[in-house]
């Protein structure tokens, strides 16, 4: 994980809410993150996996039951 997906989760306390999700969630919003080429995309990506794990009970802009707090 880069320095600063993972400072970003620290900064906001979300690590446990990151952990907790599966794997492949996991995986899928890092490599996410990472494909963006621009500094803005990146910023925004983040930002949205940020206030889904805050929020829970959503994944990539879905509804994700499982991750409901």
């Amino acid at each position: 994980m880069p320095d600063f997906i993972k400072n970003a989760l620290q900064e906001r306390k979300l690590v446990e809410a990151y952990n907790g999700r599966p794997e492949y969630q996991r995986n899928d919003y890092i490599s996410w993150i990472e494909r963006a080429k621009q500094e803005q995309t990146i910023n925004k990506r983040l930002s949205q996996m940020l206030d889904e794990l805050e929020a829970g009970g959503i994944y990539m802009n879905m509804k994700h039951n499982a991750s409901s707090k």
